[in-house]
């Protein structure tokens, strides 16, 4: 395995991130195959749809890992909620329309972050996370985390952020813990 300090973490916008599709994929495919994820070879393919759609996003930022050999080793990526966001309607308790209020720049919805197996422990979530939000003026993150992802939650919370409801992604998805990351001062 590469030293975690010898990888590069790069920053991609849509159209770069449609160059990296390939990279982006198999991050996805490889660290959402176990449990309890166990993604299958549709879930993948409507990953990348969603990717796809997402890359379209004038606000669309994304992280990529890899190796001195190029290989790909970790990915996050997301995007600020639009006045239009239907994120908040996801949640299974409705949240009051203050909170819910979205203009375009307010909260980044991070969309994925993954690392890996053999590249994971080292502090590379946490560098692709940095790098993700980087100069990123919006007042808070919100995210979508599998109750049993014991490993992201840890992380998650380490970092800073708070459960405040759950919610389903997707149509027939797993039941998700709704978490949020203030970034500056402001109404949560």
């Amino acid at each position: 395995m590469t030293h975690p300090e010898a990888l590069t973490v790069v920053r991609l916008d849509g159209p770069a991130a449609e160059r990296a599709e390939a990279d982006l994929t198999l991050v996805h495919a490889d660290a959402f195959a176990e449990p309890p994820y166990c993604g299958t070879g549709d879930d993948v393919r409507a990953a990348v749809r969603r990717l796809d759609d997402l890359t379209r996003n004038p606000t669309f930022r994304a992280a990529l890992a890899r190796t001195p050999d190029g290989t790909p080793v970790g990915m996050a990526y997301g995007a600020l909620l639009g006045p239009e966001t239907r994120w908040w309607d996801t949640l299974t308790t409705p949240v009051p329309d203050a909170v819910r209020r979205e203009d375009g720049q307010r909260t980044f919805g991070l969309r994925e972050l993954a690392v890996r197996l053999p590249w994971r422990g080292h502090g590379l979530a946490r560098r692709l996370h940095e790098t993700l939000l980087d100069g990123i003026a919006a007042e808070r993150v919100v995210l979508h985390v599998h109750p049993a992802g014991e490993a992201a939650q840890a992380a998650y919370r380490s970092w800073g952020y708070r459960k405040f409801g759950e919610a389903r992604p997707r149509t027939g998805a797993d039941l998700h813990d709704a978490l949020l990351l203030g970034l500056r001062r402001g109404p949560a």
